[in-house]
């Protein structure tokens, strides 16, 4: 489970405030109310997004964390007169009261106890409630409406962020330099996949289709940049028109040496605030324009409408294909994982040497080290994420950071749970392992195996074509829910190509989810069990959806899982009279091929290490 990073603000500087001193997050909620009151509303919205909706986000747009204190990478807040909350999904559910001051943010659960109730309960009828249409989709803001015209309230876009308007330190936008993504990582010229793309488009009768997630812009012209730490990205807005051409609205002064060429004539470069005046043009022209409801801001659909433009809502169009990887893109994370699972193996007998020795090891440290050992390979651009390294009851928080605040010393007899990623060039990385501590509890082994078993059954699966991974889901969890366990997180999301950790439009999830699984799609394996103040477990491989052979007597065309990450899983954690013959051979089987692949690339007590940690389980 993959955590993106964000600005760090101290959750907790209330309690650090001198005695009779307000507390900052308290003066910035003051300042807040008081903007809103000179706009002549009573409420706003905080989401945890800045103008393209996307995970990942600069610090400039890191309005949540400044106001509330809380760090995740999805939340909303909502402020009224003489109330606000903050809205977490069960990911958060621990980590937002380490956080937030909850005098003055009360925690909901986004499912449980959605934002729709609480303006229902909390506002009054003829009320205002503000929000930037920048920071909030399409999709967001109708079902908004429909929710205040349900009480008598009104939604009200506002002209500017009166957040922005009171944040005085806030950090100016990032001017990262963008660069070409070779063909030998994309597999594809830019200019097949707009012209592909265009095609698309002219099929449906549409002139232009507006393009506002990041990484949709940086896999359609195979650039990279770095504007948001943890994932490549180059934030900036485009429009796709149905011949092939692009109108790609960024900073020039972005542009490397040499890009112009790369992007070639077919791609021109406008600055990001004529962005509104191309909207106008194709308005004014009556054209059918697509944007994607689900993913483009609600400003994006209110200049189009009010230009007169034709819109045909649909989805980017870029994220399927992007999705699906090539040839070229899959042997790139193939190299990728292999060179990462050797660090990871590195890393973990260092880590079990550290704990023989009785050297202490905080949780920070381990996180340090294991990126070490990722740098050493040459390759590593950033992680994919900040790391998880929780050790006892902080790997029972799913999305964990660990901080100097927090940080703890790995204790024998607990578990370590350690979620990281790497990004390189040719493939990004996420791989979870927890790891025994010394001698665990039976407990621990039988909850372990549990979840190695659910992990086990998704892996192994053969699927028909039009599957999607909501109804894959319920593997992953089978045997916990036998032991009247579960684990409240999806079981696997989708993965870029040196790109987001976190990819649409697949997932596997309780979730319902449309998205047919299709060959060359990545996806996480990720179960897990989580006993709060206790520990935490999660065992995370990278799959590829692949075809599987048809075998004799086979009907019909099947899909399977190719598992793209190789590293040990604890066998120590392992409790064999729990798993079947099959489930003990896909075991042995795979730790057979982590020998094989990382083997080699290890030398002298590490590889002794890895033969004795991929051994085939005794099942006596």
């Amino acid at each position: 489970m993959s955590s993106p990073n964000s600005l760090h603000t101290s959750g907790t500087e209330h309690v650090a405030a001198g005695a009779g001193a307000v507390a900052p997050h308290a003066e910035r909620l003051a300042a807040l109310r008081a903007a809103l009151a000179e706009r002549g509303v009573e409420g706003f919205l905080v989401p945890r997004a800045d103008e393209h909706q996307g995970e990942y986000v600069p610090a400039s747009a890191q309005r949540l964390e400044w106001l509330t204190g809380f760090s995740g990478s999805a939340g909303m807040a909502a402020v009224l007169p003489a109330t606000a909350a903050v809205f977490i999904d069960g990911r958060y559910t621990l980590q937002v009261r380490n956080e937030v001051d909850t005098d003055l943010f009360t925690p909901r659960h986004l499912s449980e106890e959605p934002l729709s109730d609480w303006l229902a309960e909390t506002m009054e009828s003829g009320q205002r409630l503000g929000y930037d249409p920048w920071l909030h989709t399409e999709d967001q803001v109708r079902r908004l409406e429909k929710t205040l015209a349900g009480f008598g309230g009104e939604l009200v876009a506002l002209a500017d962020n009166p957040l922005d308007a009171v944040w005085r330190d806030r950090p100016a936008a990032p001017q990262a330099i963008i660069e070409a993504h070779d063909l030998r990582y994309a597999g594809q010229e830019s200019a097949e996949k707009r012209e592909t793309l265009g095609r698309g488009l002219q099929k449906d009768g549409v002139a232009a289709a507006v393009i506002t997630l990041p990484d949709s812009i940086a896999w359609l012209l195979n650039v990279r940049g770095g504007d948001v730490e943890r994932s490549p990205l180059p934030l900036s807005f485009a429009v796709l028109h149905a011949d092939g051409g692009v109108e790609w609205f960024v900073e020039a002064a972005k542009l490397s040496d040499g890009l112009s060429r790369h992007l070639g004539n077919a791609v021109s470069i406008e600055q990001p605030g004529r962005l509104g005046d191309a909207l106008d043009r194709l308005g004014r022209q009556g054209v059918k324009v697509q944007a994607d409801p689900a993913t483009a801001a609600r400003w994006v659909f209110e200049r189009l409408r009010a230009a007169g433009a034709e819109i045909v809502p649909g989805a980017d169009p870029c994220q399927l294909p992007k999705a699906c990887k090539n040839a070229v893109e899959l042997a790139g994370t193939r190299a990728a994982h292999g060179r990462d699972g050797a660090a990871l193996s590195r890393f973990l007998h260092w880590l079990d040497q550290q704990m023989a020795q009785g050297a202490v090891v905080t949780e920070l440290a381990a996180a340090d080290r294991l990126q070490d050992f990722r740098a050493a390979t040459g390759e590593l651009r950033d992680l994919s994420f900040d790391t998880i390294a929780g050790s006892g009851p902080n790997g029972a928080i799913v999305h964990y950071r660990v901080s100097e605040e927090s940080d703890r010393t790995l204790e024998p007899g607990g578990l370590f749970l350690c979620d990281s990623g790497g990004q390189y060039p040719d493939g990004t990385t996420d791989v979870t392992r927890t790891v025994a501590l010394g001698e665990p509890s039976q407990e621990m082994r039988q909850r372990f195996t549990l979840v190695l078993k659910g992990h086990i059954a998704l892996g192994a699966a053969r699927f028909p074509p039009g599957t999607s991974g909501s109804q894959l889901d319920s593997l992953a969890r089978y045997a916990l829910w036998q032991k009247g366990l579960d684990y409240d997180h999806g079981t696997g999301h989708g993965v870029g190509s040196y790109l987001n950790v976190h990819e649409g439009p697949q997932r596997i999830s309780k979730l319902p989810n449309s998205v047919a699984l299709r060959p060359g799609m990545i996806v996480s394996n990720e179960p897990g069990y989580y006993k709060t103040g206790a520990y935490g477990i999660r065992i995370e491989n990278l799959v590829a959806v692949t075809e599987s052979p048809r075998q004799a007597g086979e009907e019909r065309e099947m899909l399977a899982f190719e598992t793209l990450t190789l590293a040990p899983i604890d066998r120590r954690l392992v409790d064999p009279q729990l798993l079947t013959a099959e489930e003990a051979d896909w075991l042995d089987r795979y730790h057979a091929r982590v020998r094989a692949e990382i083997g080699p690339q290890l030398e002298g007590e590490s590889k002794a290490w890895l033969e004795a940690a991929t051994a085939p389980l005794q099942k006596g």
